[in-house]
């Protein structure tokens, strides 16, 4: 048996190549230059490098200035917005010790986002939304303003903006229409129904979809890949988490992303490179390179 830490094997390559829509390289093994020449050699020829605080934005936007198969989005994760309002190091925060709180502090990070986001590597405003599984009614809040100002950076740099929604469905799909969603909307991780996915279509919004619809519990996010247009479906990792199925618990990495490519072809019932072609298109004017 393998070993949970143990890298699963490269997979056949993809005929056609595709973009990991949603990574984090920065917390994965291996040099980016490793992840990059790996996840080539089968096919995954671009992928977007996602931040999730000021940190690790600033590291996103340095990489995708370094590398030509790397673009950049930068943002305050849902979960970092109540840590800095409360002074709490923990989690995404990479500052390592307690930072004075409150409402200006947001605002200061919130700032720097605004800055990062001018840059021409960076394509994207997110990952921004909601989140209720891990922060509490006490963090709402901060959330919520946090999301509505992630809006409004994208909407005036005119970058597709990269929504996480967990557990917040109904929330979320209210303040992109309250707000007024950018002309390029992501739900990275997709998580919701095929209801959902009919109401995403609508909007225009893309639709992200992640390792995860590989596992035997997510029918509901299967039924919302079949009903998803063909022209708004992304895929992604979101490495290292949500390793597709068969190596679901061991390290995930842009390398794996045609397991996942396979596994949506046969839910639509279409030939894998049909699909490819597409996520490609889609991939490349969700995030206008």
């Amino acid at each position: 048996m393998p070993s949970h830490a143990e890298a699963p094997p490269l997979p056949e390559p993809l005929r056609v190549p595709v973009a990991d829509s949603h990574t984090h390289l920065d917390m994965q093994s291996g040099t980016v230059e490793e992840s990059l020449a790996k996840a080539a050699s089968v096919g995954v020829t671009t992928v977007v490098q996602v931040g999730c605080d000021v940190n690790g934005s600033r590291w996103a936007a340095q990489t995708a200035a370094e590398y030509d198969a790397v673009h950049a989005t930068v943002a305050l994760h849902p979960n970092e917005a109540p840590r800095i309002v409360h002074g709490d190091p923990d989690g995404w925060s990479r500052q390592g010790a307690r930072q004075p709180g409150g409402d200006a502090a947001l605002d200061e990070a919130l700032a720097e986002i605004d800055r990062l986001a001018a840059l021409p590597q960076v394509k994207g405003v997110g990952e921004t939304g909601l989140d209720y599984f891990r922060t509490g009614p006490e963090g709402k809040a901060a959330q919520e303003r946090s999301f509505r100002a992630h809006i409004e950076i994208a909407k005036r740099h005119g970058k597709a903006l990269v929504i996480h929604d967990r557990d917040a469905h109904t929330d979320v799909l209210r303040i992109l229409k309250e707000e007024g969603a950018p002309d390029r909307t992501v739900f990275h991780c997709y998580s919701g129904d095929a209801a959902m996915a009919e109401l995403c279509a609508d909007a225009g919004y893309f639709m992200s979809f992640a390792g995860n619809m590989t596992f035997k519990n997510a029918q509901p996010l299967r039924d919302a890949l079949a009903v998803a247009p063909l022209e708004l479906v992304l895929v992604e990792t979101d490495a290292p988490f949500l390793t597709p199925s068969p190596y679901r618990g061991r390290p995930n990495a842009p390398y794996l992303i045609p397991v996942t490519v396979r596994a949506m072809a046969a839910v639509r019932g279409i030939d894998e490179d049909a699909l490819a072609t597409s996520i490609s298109a889609n991939t490349a004017r969700a995030f206008d390179y």
